[in-house]
């Protein structure tokens, strides 16, 4: 029978297919694996332009896989951090009702994470303002095991451990074809310098934004597999330093039916933003720049939060665009992870629709995958 190139290759290398190649090279030890990454450097795209919130799980559907990774990844991705020196902090954060109406949401929420073990609680308004005097607030939910952490440290950390155990990563490589052959997969590959072809017994498809694309250059109808990805650009204004001392931890609104809400965030040095918000692009293509119009929505939404912020206390800051596998006004869709062995694939593993919270997921994603194919 003839031999492939590689035994394993993973097409992207965001902090997912990192997490990957990392946990694959510990435990298919022996295995040749290649990842590939169509950009100059790992994690430039959606992994490199978010939150990087460790989540405690709250938000998710009981059973869902965003549920179950995110709980089951929380846990290790601590752990890593601790044990590697990467940079993270359990800020904790709450969850705000800023009205009597906003009740029954939050409610929900908090069941949610009671039953997918988030750890957390519910607060009276007393409780809230004791934690947070400068918030509005009727009610809130208290996570104390949500964290923040260097997701640049946690990516070099993946990235490293793979190198080691002997991945090959290929950087300036895109994939533009995916073809079933003899010994598994042939991949065509485009490079600076030209074209090329390699094959792998085993793909695993992690190409984030991408990876709708590259499951149709497998064969698969993206639209009647329901894989067709939507470009959802999230931007972020920066809050003047002397307005952000006045919150100490994460403080989201409750969330609404397509996204958690633009919501305070710190990052580790101690800075205060607000973001991401909800932008659903015509074409799927990839702008990041934050469009200083969205000022005053921007501002609605912050005061939302801390009624004292001004106009002149916001500037425009960073922006990361999602791949949502629903559209505009439609409901959340949970990950999609799956060997594609009944579409007569074998070997052939798609991730798609990895968003929030595919970096706190990262660590149990991988484990998934490969608990997926052996």
């Amino acid at each position: 029978m003839p031999r492939s190139d590689f035994d394993i290759t993973i097409i992207g290398a965001g902090v997912v297919g990192l997490a990957i190649a990392s946990y694959l090279s510990v435990r298919r030890k022996g295995a040749s694996i290649l990842l590939l990454e169509r950009n100059a450097k790992y994690g430039m795209e959606t992994s490199s332009r978010n939150s990087e919130v460790i989540h405690a799980g709250m938000y998710y559907e009981a059973g869902s896989l965003k549920a179950r990774l995110c709980v089951e990844g929380r846990d290790v991705l601590y752990a890593l951090c601790r044990e590697n020196g990467i940079a993270h902090r359990q800020i904790s954060k709450i969850i705000v009702a800023r009205a009597q109406n906003e009740l029954p949401k939050l409610e929900t929420v908090f069941k949610r994470g009671i039953v997918n073990s988030a750890g957390v609680r519910m607060l009276d308004r007393a409780e809230t303002l004791a934690l947070e005097p400068h918030v509005e607030a009727v009610a809130s939910i208290y996570s104390p095991l949500t964290g923040i952490l260097s997701v640049h440290e946690l990516m070099d950390w993946f990235y490293r451990s793979a190198i080691q155990n002997g991945v090959i990563v290929q950087q300036r490589c895109e994939v533009t074809g995916v073809e079933r052959c003899a010994d598994g997969y042939r991949l065509t590959l485009t490079e600076p310098d030209g074209e090329s072809t390699a094959t792998s017994e085993i793909v695993i498809n992690a190409a984030g934004l991408f990876s709708d694309r590259i499951a149709a250059m497998a064969g698969i109808d993206i639209d009647a597999a329901g894989y067709r990805i939507s470009f959802c650009k999230g931007s972020y204004f920066s809050v003047a330093s002397g307005k952000s001392k006045l919150l100490t931890r994460l403080v989201y609104p409750v969330p609404g039916n397509e996204f958690l809400g633009v919501h305070a965030l710190f990052d580790l040095a101690g800075r205060l933003r607000f973001g991401p918000d909800v932008e659903y692009m015509r074409e799927n293509v990839l702008d990041y720049s934050v469009d200083e119009s969205k000022r005053d929505a921007f501002l609605q939404s912050i005061r939302r939060i801390l009624p004292s912020v001004e106009s002149t206390d916001i500037a425009p800051d960073i922006c990361g665009i999602r791949p949502k596998l629903q559209t505009q006004g439609s409901q959340a869709r949970d990950f999609v992870i799956v060997h594609e062995k009944e579409r007569g694939l074998e070997g052939f593993v798609n991730l798609i629709g990895i968003e929030s919270p595919g970096v706190t997921a990262s660590p149990a994603t991988a484990q998934y995958v490969h608990d997926l194919l052996w």
